[in-house]
């Protein structure tokens, strides 16, 4: 949702970022590689440190850079179908890395595991429609979309390392499991009417 609100203001910022590794010559998909090896790399400091304010900062800047590499594509004249696809299945991963280290550290599995199920389901959810009928990508303006868990995760653990109180990472990630099957509720309810307006059709 914030993605599409300010996309006129979001989108000049990555263009600006990514200019130097257009120019450098990496490709979209070498960026995208990139950015999951700094994910698994501040990931796997955080089971270390356990320092959630140290591992909110450095994903806000690992996934920054993740961010470039649309930009880098769109510079390059790289884009593909094939590189969209691995970007998503990237994400998926970079979502599993880092609620699985909440989880390890935390000791909060079950949760860790809710909230990201929610999350691959509202992916899933637009997915499995554009397997039944044309669907955009963009035209799914939804509540809590990609942009914004990250943005949840990186101020919880921000706030879980400026606050010291145990109930806020159990709260915090229960807010965002039931935000997230919210969401893939919200998408599925439009994919049904999307479906049968289809259906409807071809009578």
């Amino acid at each position: 949702m914030i993605d599409a609100l300010l996309k006129d203001v979001i989108d000049p910022m990555w263009e600006r970022l990514a200019r130097p590794l257009a120019r450098a010559g990496f490709t979209p998909n070498q960026v995208t590689a990139m950015g999951l090896v700094l994910i698994l790399a501040v990931s796997a400091a955080y089971l270390w440190h356990r320092n959630p304010l140290v591992y909110a900062l450095m994903l806000a800047v690992a996934f920054a850079f993740d961010a470039l590499d649309g930009a880098v594509a769109r510079q390059t004249g790289l884009s593909s179908k094939a590189g969209g696809y691995f970007d998503a299945m990237v994400d998926r991963y970079q979502e599993l890395i880092v609620l699985g280290a909440i989880g390890w550290v935390t000791g909060l599995w079950a949760l860790a595991l809710v909230a990201f199920a929610g999350g691959v389901i509202t992916s899933y959810a637009k997915a499995r429609t554009a397997l039944e009928i044309p669907t955009s990508n963009t035209a799914w303006p939804d509540f809590f979309e990609r942009l914004e868990r990250i943005i949840f995760l990186c101020v919880l653990l921000l706030l879980a390392g400026l606050i010291d109180a145990g109930w806020l990472m159990t709260a915090g990630l229960a807010i965002y499991a039931a935000l997230c099957h919210l969401t893939a509720l919200q998408r599925m309810r439009r994919a049904v009417r999307l479906l049968r307006e289809a259906d409807q059709d071809r009578r």
